[in-house]
């Protein structure tokens, strides 16, 4: 349960009035006069606290299970009588996108759905270019376009009742407007679109229960290090690409280029041997970090050789632009980090436990960080402190399922503490540096 802010008791005096503020010397009948009354009076209290004791048992055991909130919500509503939480906080309806986008079938063709339509549109290749690939790519999660060409409509099997969509002449307005709903496609042919792999996991249909993490449960899992010292945790985005928190190389920001590696495709640390690891070619935080308050706790390092991606190798995707990942959502957090909260202990073996988002506006209120979350942070874990990030955590992923791919939510920032109550872990809000991530990877490879 939610400790409260304040300890709210009955008023005081409120039974001193009635029963101990009797001074007056009073006879033998009028004391058991009191007597009898006080016993009615405490037993027709103990009746009512018994018929609302067992109403409140009687609601929860007929009470659909269905309806009961997970526990990350319930533990949010409980603690709404904190000064300046509101109740109604995050429950606007979200408008639905104008456009979506998906790529399907074994020929990868590229699909649109317009102004919330229920058919799927596939793209005719009339007015198509590269660079409307890329961006459906990164809209999609995905870091970049890999692959795209025109696919003849006579070389695949369509559905006699199949819509095709066109791209407006007008392409200088905005893209969601730019789609037209067709009967056909005049040149014959359909748009085929391959984006970069990301939040896949091959082995995770072998991985059973427990804690334990295998080898491919969290393929995009990294471990930063500083010579043979694991640092900070890091998520792979791409081959020469994996993202961390900027405090983690700020902390260490006199140290030599050369004395950093990443590992990937590791469990235990134990089993890492010196000079392993792939280089780090260069490190490029976010330019307005600021290590007073972790504010733009992001951090891109880019690798001198390519990592080989495999089972246990892979990419996490980015959040998809518009996604939105409510309050509640069941999310995972990955490390090497400490396994008590006394600090005593580092884990060798890679540890997960899955944390419940939380509103920013409940981890603001005075009952947790007092307003000291910005608008690129993000909360999640439990309110009874069971569960949470620690340090050496820094950096690694807070990830969240989508459909059957990841996407990368949160980066392990900071927090007061670990696993302490009302003190849930705080992380750098992915969603909030897409362009940043995209310019950054964009023109280092122009480079």
């Amino acid at each position: 349960m939610a400790v409260r802010c304040t300890e709210e008791g009955p008023g005081p005096g409120i039974f001193g009035t009635e029963l101990g503020d009797q001074r007056q010397p009073i006879s033998q009948f009028q004391r058991w006069c009191c007597l009898q009354r006080g016993c009615a009076i405490l037993g027709a209290l103990g009746l009512l606290a018994g018929a609302g004791v067992g109403s409140w048992l009687l609601v929860l055991y007929l009470w659909p299970a269905a309806s009961l909130p997970i526990s990350g919500t319930l533990q949010e509503e409980m603690t709404l009588s904190c000064p300046g939480v509101s109740s109604e906080e995050e429950l606007l309806p979200f408008l639905p996108k104008t456009v979506s986008f998906r790529i399907s079938g074994e020929d990868l063709l590229l699909e649109v759905q317009v102004r919330a339509r229920p058919v799927w549109l596939l793209v005719c290749h009339e007015g198509w270019n590269p660079a409307l690939g890329i961006h459906i790519c990164q809209s999609l999660g995905h870091l970049r376009l890999t692959h795209h060409k025109a696919v003849n409509l006579s070389d695949i099997k369509l559905a006699r009742s199949q819509e095709f969509a066109q791209l407006s002449t007008r392409l200088g307005g905005r893209l969601q407007e730019a789609w037209q709903p067709s009967a056909n496609c005049p040149s014959g042919r359909i748009v085929s679109l391959k984006c970069s792999e990301c939040g896949a996991r091959p082995l995770a249909s072998r991985i059973v229960g427990g804690q334990a993490v295998a080898s491919g449960q969290w393929p995009w899992q990294a471990s930063v290090m500083l010579g043979s010292r694991h640092t900070c945790g890091a998520s792979v985005l791409a081959p020469h690409w994996v993202v961390t928190a900027a405090h983690c190389m700020y902390s260490f920001r006199l140290s030599r280029l050369s004395s950093w590696r990443v590992h990937v495709g590791l469990v235990s640390h134990s089993a890492v041997r010196h000079h392993q690891g792939t280089m780090v070619e260069k490190i490029i935080p976010h330019p307005l970090y600021s290590a007073q308050n972790h504010d733009y706790d992001v951090a891109l390092l880019q690798l001198r050789t390519p990592l080989n991606f495999s089972d246990t190798v892979g990419a996490v995707c980015l959040p998809a632009k518009e996604q939105h990942f409510p309050r509640g959502s069941q999310c995972w957090v990955s490390g090497w980090g400490h396994t008590d909260p006394s600090h005593t202990y580092s884990s060798d073996t890679l540890q997960d436990t899955v944390v419940p988002l939380l509103s920013t506006h409940l981890c603001n209120s005075s009952c947790m960080y007092s307003g000291a979350l910005t608008h690129r942070m993000l909360c999640a874990g439990y309110l009874d402190g069971r569960a949470d990030a620690c340090q050496g955590d820094s950096g690694g992923p807070l990830v969240c399922p989508s459909g059957d791919m990841w996407h990368l939510v949160g980066v392990v920032s900071w927090g007061r503490g670990c696993a302490e109550p009302n003190r849930p872990g705080v992380y750098a809000k992915v969603a909030e540096f897409l362009d940043w991530i995209h310019d950054t990877v964009r023109v280092s490879v122009e480079q």
